[in-house]
């Protein structure tokens, strides 16, 4: 079949690359560059064990301080937004132990095949995208925080997660970078398994390898609108005219609700703005971390990149303002000098911000739903996990299109 894949973030080129592998004609649709939006510059770590989805029952007793303390790592700014309203009504239903069980149950299967696909894509085209697989520590600073971490680490065991909690002097073991900040951690889980890399260098050796097998890029094009064969969407009306398709895939991530809504589906994803730096490290041993690390305390996530560190963190609700607020980034900058201060002369911080395309629960949409045409399928709504669950996603929307392949 022609396939239309709308979005050429990680999700969106992943996509691509899962279906043409299949045999189909791909052409993909973006108005920037591939990775441009919430893609380029995320937290780069490969999460495909440790997946607790931000909507937990814990939240409760953390809702106070995240929403009143001007250092908050999560920022609600009210807008007159009616989904914005309904997302973070449904977002607070759904802090609940039993939701976040089986978000978490469903979150781990998908990641598992995520890295099986990851490491064939990686097998295959060998990119150069500053691939590591150091592990990661999740630090703690209280004893309390630290018992709803085992709780999750007992949940994830169940699932087939391999963990540990560890001790400060074992996370100093693991990690020496941490040593000055030994006195702040109650303790941490650490997962060997876990990976990292660019995820922008992925999005653009995605691209020129698609290229190089034929499938099509209309990039710096705007998608306007559908038009319709009776159920069906007929092509894509756009800047650049109308595409035609046999099929098409929804993977513009936080733009993904205003073009469903043109098609009679309700999307719940709206953007959790993130912020980030990438700095160069020193690199004498020691200064840097190699493992990556997340400080569940600020809410910030460190890791290495070839000769860089990226710093990300912070969820806000404040609708789709893209300005990056020079408090934020001195925030992330305060964090690395405070977790790693030996780590860079913070002279560049590349400050960054995206758009987190993220559902109340925190599962994606992936496949059809039965209020859009049977030819259109939804890829959107991963969070903070759309570089973990990228090409497990994929790889279920090309499963969805076999049946229709075959009939074409």
């Amino acid at each position: 079949m022609h396939v239309c894949v709308l979005g050429a973030g990680i999700v969106g080129l992943a996509t691509a690359w899962q279906l043409e592998r299949r045999g189909h004609q791909v052409t993909v649709i973006d108005r920037a560059t591939p990775g441009a939006g919430a893609s380029g510059g995320n937290g780069a770590q490969l999460s495909y064990s440790y997946v607790q989805p931000l909507a937990d029952a814990s939240i409760w007793r953390q809702l106070p301080k995240l929403l009143l303390s001007p250092s908050s790592p999560l920022k609600l700014r009210p807008q007159l937004d009616p989904l914005q309203w309904r997302w973070g009504l449904e977002f607070l239903a759904a802090c609940n132990a039993e939701t976040s069980r089986d978000t978490t149950s469903q979150l781990l299967a998908l990641a598992a095949s995520s890295r099986a696909e990851f490491e064939t894509m990686r097998a295959e085209l060998s990119p150069d995208c500053d691939f590591s697989a150091t592990g990661k520590l999740v630090l703690y600073s209280n004893a309390s925080s630290l018992e709803s971490a085992r709780a999750q680490l007992e949940l994830q065991r169940t699932m087939g997660s391999k963990q540990r909690m560890v001790a400060p002097h074992e996370c100093v073991a693991i990690e020496p970078a941490l040593e000055s900040y030994r006195s702040q951690i109650a303790g941490a889980v650490y997962t060997p398994s876990e990976c990292a890399a660019d995820c922008l260098k992925v999005c653009a050796e995605l691209m020129g390898a698609l290229r190089a097998r034929g499938v099509r890029f209309l990039l710096g094009t705007d998608v306007h609108g559908f038009a319709h064969d009776g159920a069906r969407v007929a092509a894509v009306k756009s800047s650049e005219g109308d595409i035609k398709a046999d099929a098409f895939v929804m993977a513009l991530g936080s733009a993904s609700h205003k073009l469903g809504r043109a098609l009679g589906a309700y999307l719940p994803v709206y953007p959790l703005k993130g912020y980030s730096i990438t700095v160069e490290v020193d690199p004498s041993p020691g200064a840097a971390p190699r493992v990556n690390v997340t400080d569940s305390a600020r809410k910030v996530v460190f890791a290495r990149i070839g000769s860089r560190l990226r710093v990300a963190g912070m969820a806000e609700l404040v609708g789709h303002d893209a300005s990056i607020p020079a408090t934020r980034i001195e925030t992330l900058a305060a964090a690395t000098r405070a977790v790693f201060p030996h780590a860079s002369r913070l002279e560049d911080l590349h400050p960054w911000t995206g758009m987190r395309p993220a559902t109340p629960k925190g599962l994606p949409i992936i496949g059809r739903l039965a209020s859009a045409p049977s030819n259109m399928l939804f890829n959107t709504g991963h969070g903070a996990l759309g570089f973990t669950l990228a090409f497990g996603s994929a790889r279920r929307i090309a499963e969805a299109l076999e049946p229709a392949a075959a009939l074409a």
